[in-house]
Parts: structure tokens; C-alpha cells; sequence
């Protein structure tokens, strides 16, 4: 059986978008394990360039099988560059912010991006949001900054990585949104992955021409070239999965699911790293998810009337 046209959800198949939501949830995180390896001998900069740039020739036989979409309009190629753009701050400030703290503590805080969504909902498209929805999102905040004062006081302005980490990935799902209407999964990532590529080797040049330590490049030891690959490996096939999460089941669905990326992100930082948050850590952690579960149950009410 083909598979149903994107966007479009066969109710016999939400169980496969569920199955699919959970294995996101399970990869995901080993995104951010490769990342905080890799990132102790190489440079942010180049974390993120490996990112992308594996995912490139990664995704290139999928896209013969798939059929190349290149004919796009300018509209399209210009929130490419938009998606791009935003997925490079949100990786780049999410490493940065992984290399110091433990993986648990800097996803939860990235965690207030539902809120940061229905901020601007507001402020970009004039949704209306209702007193419960902003009572809950100020719950959420004050959730982060539980988990955010321990981190600031080892790690001071680190802890701090994250929240942008949620700006540009809000951003970056809003654009994601509109063009999922255009393409499909699979060339939607890969568009965006040598986009992302290209927005890079401006930075790069200069940063190799000035000595800049952040834009630094090296040539890494083979254990580290096995931990660059496996961060662009398990953002694609965790991408994908999460992809066609959303091609079989409602987003209400699957959205409550996305939180259970924290516990295993708390287990593989505990497993590779010996990292587990603190108790204040943990009320954050769980107030945020509360009030981000509340908000999800009031979004799909709201949407049925």
C-alpha cells in the first residue's frame, strides 16, 4: 500500500505514528551523546559542520529513491535559507550548551519552546490566547529556571545556551510547518542540511583567516571522526522518524509523547557520562512537562471546539 500523501493521516496507522514518535524519542538523545564526545576534542563549529555535512552525503541515496525535488520556487528557496539558518543557531547553541552540562538539564530547559511557540503565535499571527494557556506557560518558565539556577552557578553563562537553543528551534518549527506543505520529509532535511553547509564556509573562511578559536577547524583522531558521523547518523534517522510521526498520526497525538526524550536523555547521560539532574533539577523538569502537557491538552481542545 502507498503510503498516505503527507500531511494526510490514516486513523488506522496512528499506532505506526506513535511507534514511530517513541523511536525519536528513544534516538534523539544519542544526537546529543555523540555531540557532548566529539565536542570535548573539536570545536563547536565544528560539531555543527559535521552535523550537517554528514547528513548531506548520508541523505543523497534517499533522495534518488525518493526522486529529487529540486524545482522549487524562490519563496520556497528563501525558507530554506530561513530553516537553515535557524537549525545551524539551534544545533550550534544546543552543543555548546551539552559540552559543559549534562544532556537531561540542557533539553529540559529547551523544553519552554511550546511556550515560546504560543508567544508567538500571538505576536506574529495574532492567535488568541486564552489566561489558562498564559498561566501555564509562566508555570513552564518558572520550571526552567529551576533547572537553569543550579546549572548557572557551575556553569554560569552556559546554562543560558539552551534558551536560545528553544528561540531558534521555535522559529525553526514555525517555518517547518509552512514548507512541509511544499515538500516532503526527505528532501525538506536534505535541502536544508547543504543549505545549512553553505551558510557555514562564509564563517569558516573568516574564522580561519582571522585565528578565530571558535571557528576553529582541526583534523580529529579516528575516534573522533566515528563521533562526528554517528551526530549527523542519528539526527537524520531520528529526524526521520519523527517525520513520519507526524505523516501518521495528528500532532495532538503524538505532541504529550515528546517528553518522554527527557527520560532517556537523563539515561544515556547517566549511562555515558555519570550525569543525572538534581532534585531541583528534576521539580523544573517535571513542572515544565506538566505545564507543556496542559498546554497540548488545551491546544486540542480548543481545536475541536
Amino acid at each position: 500500500m502507498a503510503a498516505p500523501a503527507f500531511g494526510d493521516v490514516q486513523i488506522d496507522r496512528v499506532p505506526l505514528g506513535v511507534v514511530f514518535m517513541v523511536l525519536f524519542c528513544l534516538s534523539a538523545p544519542l544526537i546529543d551523546v555523540a555531540a557532548k564526545m566529539a565536542s570535548q576534542q573539536v570545536t563547536v563549529t565544528q560539531v555543527t559542520l559535521a552535523r550537517y555535512g554528514f547528513q548531506v552525503l548520508l541523505m543523497l541515496p534517499l533522495m534518488s529513491l525518493a526522486g529529487s525535488i529540486w524545482n522549487f520556487s524562490r519563496g520556497v528557496f528563501r525558507l530554506l535559507l530561513l530553516r537553515a539558518l535557524f537549525g545551524l543557531v539551534s544545533t550550534y547553541s544546543f552543543v555548546a550548551a551539552v559540552q559543559s552540562m549534562p544532556i537531561a538539564d540542557a533539553l529540559a530547559i529547551v523544553f519552554v519552546e511550546p511556550f515560546i511557540l504560543l508567544a508567538l503565535g500571538f505576536l506574529l499571527f495574532g492567535e488568541q490566547v486564552g489566561p489558562r494557556r498564559i498561566i501555564a506557560s509562566l508555570i513552564g518558565f518558572a520550571g526552567a529556571l529551576l533547572v537553569i539556577q543550579p546549572n548557572f552557578a557551575i556553569f554560569g553563562l552556559v546554562a543560558l545556551w539552551p534558551l536560545v537553543t528553544a528561540v531558534a528551534f521555535a522559529f525553526y518549527i514555525l517555518v517547518t510547518r509552512r514548507l512541509s506543505r511544499d515538500l516532503p520529509p526527505v528532501a525538506l532535511n536534505f535541502h536544508t542540511a547543504w543549505i545549512a553547509v553553505l551558510l557555514m564556509l562564509p564563517a569558516l573562511g573568516i574564522g580561519q583567516l582571522r585565528e578565530l578559536p571558535l571557528l576553529a577547524l582541526s583534523w580529529p583522531e579516528p575516534v573522533v571522526w566515528l563521533q562526528l558521523f554517528f551526530v549527523a547518523l542519528a539526527a537524520t534517522v531520528s529526524h526521520i522518524f519523527i517525520s513520519y510521526a507526524l505523516r501518521f498520526a495528528p500532532s495532538a497525538t503524538i505532541a504529550p509523547l515528546h517528553y518522554l526524550e527527557i527520560v532517556s536523555a537523563a539515561a544515556l547521560g547517566w549511562l555515558f557520562f555519570r550525569d543525572w539532574p538534581n532534585l531541583i533539577s528534576w521539580t523544573g523538569i517535571v513542572i515544565i512537562a506538566a505545564s507543556g502537557l496542559f498546554i497540548i491538552w488545551r491546544e486540542h481542545q480548543i481545536a475541536r471546539g
